[in-house]
Parts: C-alpha cells; sequence; structure tokens
C-alpha cells in the first residue's frame, strides 16, 4: 500500500474545506502544532470535541514519525482526556517517537492550553509501518 497526501486529510490537508489544517513543525523524530479551533469543531457549547482531540493528538504522533521519513498509520491508541479544551483559545500540540521497532513504532503526544501550560489531553500509539 502506497502512502500518498492528496492535500485533503482532515487533520493536516491545506485543500480540506472541512478540516483542521494544521501545520506542523517538524524535527528529529518530534512534531508539534499551535492551534485554534472556532465552534464548528465544538461538541458542548465552547468545549472542543473528544473526536476532534483524537485527530489532533493522532494527527501529531503520525508526523512526528513522518520526521523522521517514516508514513505509518495508527493501529492503536489510547487517549486520557484530562481537561476541558476550548474553542478560540490556543492550543499546542506535541508529538514524539518513544520506541522504533522494524514495522512497530511507538509515540506519544499530548495537547496543552497554550497561555497557562495546561495539559489537556494526552495519548500513546502503537503505528505500524505498510508492507
Amino acid at each position: 500500500m502506497d502512502i500518498v497526501s492528496d492535500q485533503l486529510c482532515f487533520g493536516c490537508g491545506q485543500d480540506n474545506a472541512a478540516g483542521l489544517k494544521l501545520i506542523f513543525k517538524k524535527e528529529q523524530g518530534k512534531a508539534s502544532s499551535e492551534f485554534i479551533l472556532d465552534r464548528k469543531f465544538q461538541g458542548y457549547q465552547n468545549v472542543i470535541h473528544g473526536g476532534v482531540i483524537a485527530v489532533i493528538l493522532d494527527e501529531a504522533m503520525v508526523h512526528a514519525a513522518m520526521s523522521e521519513g517514516l508514513f505509518p498509520v495508527t493501529a492503536e491508541m489510547t487517549i486520557r482526556y484530562k481537561q476541558p479544551l476550548y474553542v478560540e483559545k490556543t492550543l499546542f500540540v506535541e508529538g514524539m517517537l518513544t520506541e522504533r521497532g522494524s514495522r512497530i513504532l511507538e509515540a506519544r503526544a499530548y495537547i496543552s492550553d497554550k497561555e497557562n501550560g495546561t495539559v489537556c489531553a494526552e495519548s500513546t500509539a502503537k503505528l505500524i509501518l505498510p508492507k
């Protein structure tokens, strides 16, 4: 299976009108992004939907792998929601690779409120490199 970006990814695709349009800064084994989400991504009033939070964490971990020229897909992901994330606030996500195998990678990520540094959600994942 070839992994090809057509810029329509919901998380990072710049051509997806309905997407998050995250832009990641990548360095060896890490990826980070600063962003603001508007109300179209809320669940409860003014609170970012948990599924959107999951997408952002997933994107950060995969982009951390991409920083090393790897293009995995997510096989398993665990999320811990610690605090609500609010719309129209500056948020920060960072993902990093924690283990590298021949086909299985492990990663972790967190999202924090940029204003006060509070970690609001964190995740771990197993990523797999397609054959």
